[in-house]
């Protein structure tokens, strides 16, 4: 087997990491979709989103600008993942959001709000992959969630305060769970994911694709998280299923023909680091 160019730099997680198999996965479009679910229930922090983003007109570039600085993170080398952290820390210094309630302003960059983006979102990439096939063993769960206190440290974290195993995760959902609501702010978020606005001629598209993956997407929610929002979901076996067929739907799909897709960051490490790393699953076991 081909190794890796050894003068090349290979980013913040390297070819070796779990992250580095696993980001490569096209359930990872779901799994993000799911995470702004997961987000939108902290009122605090979706309070941030809607005060301050265009996201109801801008959905694509949105969606775009995200995937955009995990493929960065995970495939990039290490300044440029540096300098994408640095962009998201200085954009959160200068943004603030108000509750409506009591009139309190308050920054985005709050160290709560943003672990729970953070576990929100590597939560729900982790939780989807599994859930839908992925071989990702116990023992690479954790090490993907140690790995991504580098992710955290980007957006402004001290690593130390981020559940670096599952257990550790488990325990801040638990801890952070009576703090969750659905409110308007929440449910703007529902709604604009179930029907976001597209061109005419993206209609159909949207009622036969885009409707079905934001549908899967919050039944692979966990059950509060139905109850909070108060729409129902089949039950978990039957979401499990369907997950798992999506993942095996969308991973026969050539990976070169997939990561064919903007901004093309597997290709580009690829091209930076050799051939030998390419994301594959069956790395996982080495």
């Amino acid at each position: 087997m081909a190794a890796t160019r050894s003068n090349a730099d290979p980013g913040l997680f390297g070819p070796d990491s779990v992250t580095w198999q696993a980001h490569g996965d096209p359930m990872m479009w779901i799994a993000g979709i799911r995470a702004l679910y997961v987000q939108a229930l902290h009122p605090r922090a979706v309070r941030g989103v809607t005060q301050n983003s265009d996201f109801r007109r801008d959905a694509w570039g949105r969606l775009m600008r995200t995937a955009g600085f995990v493929g960065t993170t995970t495939y990039g080398t290490t300044e440029a993942a540096e300098r994408a952290g640095a962009r998201v820390r200085k954009i959160h210094t200068m943004l603030g959001a108000t509750d409506p309630g009591t009139g309190e302003r308050y920054g985005v960059d709050e160290p709560a709000l943003l672990l729970w983006v953070h576990c929100a979102e590597i939560g729900s990439y982790l939780h989807v992959l599994r859930r839908s096939g992925y071989p990702l063993t116990d023992a690479h769960a954790d090490r993907y969630l140690a790995e991504h206190r580098h992710s955290a440290r980007l957006v402004g974290l001290d690593p130390e305060a981020v559940p670096a195993d599952r257990s550790e995760l488990a325990a801040y959902f638990d801890r952070v769970r009576p703090e969750l609501a659905a409110g308007a702010e929440a449910h703007e978020v529902d709604d604009f994911l179930r029907n976001p606005p597209v061109p005419p001629l993206l209609v159909p598209a949207r009622a036969l694709l885009w409707r079905r993956v934001a549908h899967l997407a919050y039944d692979s929610l966990p059950p509060y998280a139905h109850e909070l929002y108060g729409r129902p979901a089949p039950p978990p076996a039957t979401v499990t299923r369907r997950l798992r067929a999506t993942g095996t739907l969308l991973r026969a799909i050539p990976a070169r023909l997939r990561w064919q897709l903007p901004p093309k960051h597997i290709l580009s490490a690829m091209d930076r680091l050799g051939p030998a790393a390419r994301p594959a699953p069956y790395k996982l076991g080495r």
